[in-house]
């Protein structure tokens, strides 16, 4: 009896023993400094790392992103992602959370873009291989931090974002109150409606506008956009117009569009965003490799 519950409880524990030492990657805490604060995170290191990217959080007060880097790192791409400034175990202040405040301001948008650099610069001295490439995958509002932080740190060499804008912080403001939150939105209103709104409405708070498309014209790093076209928080088809425009001038820009989808293209729920990212991540870091070696 002793010997048969001894067998059954070897066939319980078994299979989670086994998972954590075929592990497909390590995890290790680490800690870094920006604008004076220390900021903590975690690196994941897959056992062949074919790519890095450094998380760039949205407004909200997040966490280190453990699930979606494990996704990543699953996938052979290593995984810096820290503790948003002011959240968790990171120094500094959380500025928020309501949307309309100094949270958008350039400020603030221009302080979390430095944290995010000095994430990529201290990410490059833990990686084994100097020549991985390093790119930046955010959301939301990262679709301004990213820009600005890629035009400034030249380690940066692809970025990933998912529903963000290309538009200026005021003119998504005044695309999220028209869209009041209404889950039905797109049901009763046409898309030159939300265009009419976003281009014209009185602006209800006051501050300098941060326009991602000044960053975006001085890089010529590749991008990759996924949007969800039921969005209420940022006017998809209007930067998608943005970024065709970006294309015809020949920046190295990329989009998809999911039909289904509202501003959660990185959800756990849905695996085709992250799933075509991560192909997408591998394939620019095989050319950045490709084009390194030929120099």
């Amino acid at each position: 009896m002793n010997i048969n519950l001894f067998l059954w409880l070897l066939l319980i524990i078994l299979p989670e023993m086994v998972f954590s030492q075929s592990s497909d990657f390590t995890t290790q805490d680490i800690k870094f400094e920006s604008q004076g604060v220390t900021i903590a995170g975690s690196i994941l290191t897959p056992k062949k790392t074919f790519a890095a990217v450094v998380i760039v959080h949205g407004s909200d007060p997040v966490k280190r992103e453990m699930e979606f880097a494990k996704r990543l790192a699953k996938e052979g791409i290593a995984v810096l992602t820290y503790d948003k400034r002011g959240v968790g175990e990171s120094g500094g202040v959380y500025v928020g959370p309501s949307v309309g405040t100094n949270n958008i301001d350039t400020t603030n948008l221009n302080l979390l873009s430095q944290d995010a650099s000095s994430a990529v610069n201290t990410f490059r001295t833990y990686l084994k291989d100097k020549k991985t490439p390093i790119g930046l995958v955010g959301f939301s509002q990262a679709g301004w931090i990213i820009p600005i932080t890629a035009s400034k740190n030249p380690q940066i060499e692809f970025m990933v974002l998912f529903s963000c804008p290309t538009i200026t912080t005021l003119e998504q403001l005044r695309f999220q109150f028209y869209t009041n939150g209404n889950n039905n939105f797109w049901e009763n209103h046409t898309e030159s409606d939300a265009r009419e709104h976003t281009k014209n409405d009185p602006d209800r708070y006051q501050f300098v506008a941060t326009d991602p498309k000044i960053s975006l014209n001085t890089l010529s790093i590749p991008g990759l956009w996924l949007f969800g076209e039921k969005d209420i928080q940022i006017p998809v088809k209007l930067c998608i117009d943005q970024l065709n425009t970006f294309k015809v001038q020949g920046k190295p820009f990329e989009y998809t569009l999911f039909s289904t989808l509202g501003h959660n293209t990185a959800s756990d729920n849905i695996t085709a965003p992250v799933d075509i990212s991560i192909q997408w991540i591998k394939q620019k870091a095989l050319n950045i490799k490709k084009s390194k070696a030929s120099k």
